[in-house]
């Protein structure tokens, strides 16, 4: 469990947390509770910036700029869950507004795009004139899932694309078309990330017993791990940094528990078994799931049953000869 987050006169505020989120290259943390929003340094706990007013339910970076995109929790007439303001820390004045007929679910930026997603409705937008690009009509999105790659060259959003089946629409943010639609599960999706580069979607469904990676450049599914026996609800999923393949994937449920899948592992395991005379009968995807080796599992490392949002970072130097290590944030919602 977190520690309690420190205010400006070194007390401990007990508020709830409404959101925790990092920038896009996981280089800065921010935290939002009813008491207002902090930005720390994730690498040395340092507080950055600090805004102790209002209550704020969506506080997105754009990396380790001035900028942020911040959405009200509704609590003050001026903080509408509906309208959306970018703000300039290094100033502390808001530089322009956008407002929506409904509350703002999500918000994904990178240096040259701004996404904003409603339940209905998913809008995109140059982020330098704010003039609106295009206008995607989605299938009911009540919990406003999403997933997004910063990366110019490879940059994707992802969306549900069904709510009776785990089908997930992937867009292209740049060229501002519709890439492909993947259908990765029976039961609707419940959990969707993208690795930074864009080359990989990971996927969960409401089951919470498989996770699937498909490749996004032709749809074609790449890995199918297992987490467990027994639903869960997959309350995030994440992939560790890297400008290639992405050597691992983590997720967090309801269980409490942080699974770790190998995606390296994976790889020579097929390699080695396409040569044997199961692998030769047996799909990939069977093999993959049958498998356990890859999977390590770290139990009771948040408490069961609170929402948790995962990042995996890499550290440049840390006591032992690992390279990368494992931020677990708990969010309360």
């Amino acid at each position: 469990m977190p520690p309690a987050i420190p205010t400006m006169t070194g007390q401990s505020s007990n508020s709830s947390i409404l959101c925790a989120s990092f920038n896009q290259d996981n280089s800065g943390f921010a935290i939002s509770t009813k008491d207002g929003f902090k930005i720390f340094d994730p690498n040395t706990g340092r507080l950055c910036y600090e805004r102790p007013v209002g209550a704020f339910i969506i506080v997105e970076m754009l990396y380790s700029s001035s900028l942020l995109a911040i959405i009200g929790a509704g609590e003050q007439p001026y903080l509408s869950p509906r309208r959306l303001c970018l703000f300039n820390t290094t100033s502390g004045t808001a530089l322009r507004e956008l407002n929506f007929l409904t509350s703002i679910l999500a918000v994904r930026l990178n240096r040259k795009r701004l996404v904003v997603v409603l339940q209905e409705k998913t809008y995109i937008y140059d982020l330098n004139s704010l003039a609106i690009l295009d206008t995607i009509d989605t299938v009911p999105n009540i919990e406003g899932l999403c997933a997004f790659s910063p990366s110019l060259d490879g940059c994707f959003l992802a969306l549900p694309a069904s709510t009776t089946k785990g089908s997930v629409l992937v867009y292209n943010v740049m060229e501002l078309q519709s890439h492909c639609e993947i259908d990765a599960h029976r039961a609707p999706l419940a959990a969707i990330a993208l690795s930074s580069n864009g080359m990989y979607i990971a996927t969960a469904s409401e089951q919470g017993t498989i996770i699937r990676v498909h490749l996004v450049l032709d749809a074609t599914k790449s890995y199918s791990f297992r987490r467990g026996t027994y639903p869960s609800t997959i309350f995030s999923l994440s992939f560790g940094p890297s400008l290639q393949l992405p050597e691992i994937l983590v997720a967090a449920s309801t269980s409490g528990s942080i699974h770790v899948f190998s995606l390296g592992f994976a790889v020579n395991l097929r390699n080695r078994r396409s040569s044997s005379f199961l692998g030769s009968i047996l799909p990939d995807s069977v093999n993959d799931v049958l498998d356990p080796a890859h999977h390590h599992v770290l139990h009771n490392a948040v408490p069961a049953g609170v929402k948790s949002y995962l990042v995996v970072r890499k550290v440049d130097k840390v006591a032992d000869t690992s390279s990368t290590k494992f931020v677990a944030c708990r969010s309360i919602l």
